[in-house]
């Protein structure tokens, strides 16, 4: 006990530990019935913290060329002790992050938490949530396997065919006309520098505008407790809030355990450039919808090309997204609209039955 008080005090006459006293003395959280998906943020998080860890260890290996990235895989996979179970926990988190992330992303446009004057802290979250499905996409061609090359194929064929700007946005993704070495290279930058370095910086900016503005509560309760002249309840940070955020992570990491032991993530065959693309190849899940809605459209649409049509959906689409809270302002005195929240439920279950319409066909 002599010791560590003796360490304690070593370390606060060379740092002023004041600010972050106070501020963890006044930091609170709302509490209400949807409380408990304040931690959906938090999880992807902790997820994307694991992710980092374990991409470390994997960049210990691996070696980003077309002759190697497959062999060096295997052998992370088959003569590395655990090597299996780290690569395993880095694809089984990756898909986990994303899938929270969605969630998280869903849960604040049904609480509509984006209105004033929070409507920064959304956009930032959305562009976080692209960079994540970003990571996803070039993450997915490092194995150097066949279906991820004939995916990444597919998936930067969609991203040329946007007007004006495509033919250059696929030769900056490719490095090329085609899926070649330079592709893996360029996918291998994004994946371990570029995009790390734009999350960090987005995410910086996201949880300062959370420490800024505060955490939102549900329109609805600050409604009722305006009408009863109540004051919220809270919940302080820390320790209340953050010991059971711990035990949201704790829950995520069982999961994500159990799924890497039990269903450790194959690596497939190497890919050939010179083959013909297998049957029913499909992107990974986060991308099925939209890939089974270009699938569906047809070639032609009212004398425009069908393909096109559809990547200005989507653009379109993600552009709404992004402008929503410029868009919906609902505040305590105004009538509740049901437009926005149709919306939403709109999309979940376009996601929804697209995705399972991509697995089915």
């Amino acid at each position: 006990m002599e010791t560590s008080g003796g360490l304690r005090r070593w370390f606060e006459e060379r740092f002023d530990f004041a600010p972050l006293r106070e501020f963890l003395d006044h930091k609170v959280v709302p509490v209400h019935s949807a409380t408990p998906l304040y931690y959906l943020g938090g999880i992807t998080l902790f997820l994307f913290f694991i992710q980092e860890c374990t991409g470390l260890l994997l960049l210990l290996y691996y070696r980003p060329t077309p002759d190697e990235a497959f062999e060096s895989v295997k052998y992370i996979s088959t003569r590395v002790p655990f090597g299996w179970l780290i690569r395993s926990i880095h694809s089984w988190s990756a898909n986990l992050m994303v899938f929270t992330a969605f969630l998280h992303m869903f849960s604040t446009y049904f609480l509509r938490a984006y209105r004033k004057p929070r409507e920064l802290t959304w956009m930032t979250g959305v562009v976080l949530l692209g960079l994540v499905l970003c990571f996803g996409f070039s993450g997915y061609l490092l194995p150097w396997n066949t279906l991820a090359f004939f995916a990444t194929k597919v998936g930067t064929e969609v991203a040329g065919s946007m007007p004006g700007i495509g033919h250059y946005l696929l030769l900056v993704l490719r490095g090329g006309e085609e899926v070649t070495g330079a592709t893996l290279t360029r996918f291998f930058a994004f994946h371990v520098a570029i995009l790390p370095a734009a999350l960090l910086l987005f995410l910086g900016l996201h949880l300062l505008l959370i420490q800024q503005l505060g955490m939102s509560m549900p329109l609805k309760v600050e409604r009722e407790l305006e009408q009863r002249g109540e004051k919220p309840r809270v919940l302080r940070f820390f320790p209340n809030f953050f010991l059971r955020e711990l035990m949201a992570w704790y829950a995520g990491l069982a999961v994500l355990g159990v799924l890497a032991a039990l269903y450790p993530w194959d690596l497939g065959t190497r890919a050939d450039p010179f083959a013909s693309a297998p049957a029913g190849i499909r992107p990974e899940w986060y991308f099925l919808a939209q890939f089974q809605t270009l699938k569906m459209i047809p070639g032609s649409v009212l004398g425009l090309n069908g393909e096109l049509l559809g990547v200005f959906a989507f653009s379109a689409a993600g552009l709404f997204w992004f402008v929503v809270p410029l868009l919906d302002r609902p505040s305590r005195e105004s009538r509740y609209s049901i437009v926005f929240p149709a919306i939403g439920v709109f999309a979940v279950a376009y996601l929804v039955t697209f995705s399972i319409l991509g697995y089915v066909k």
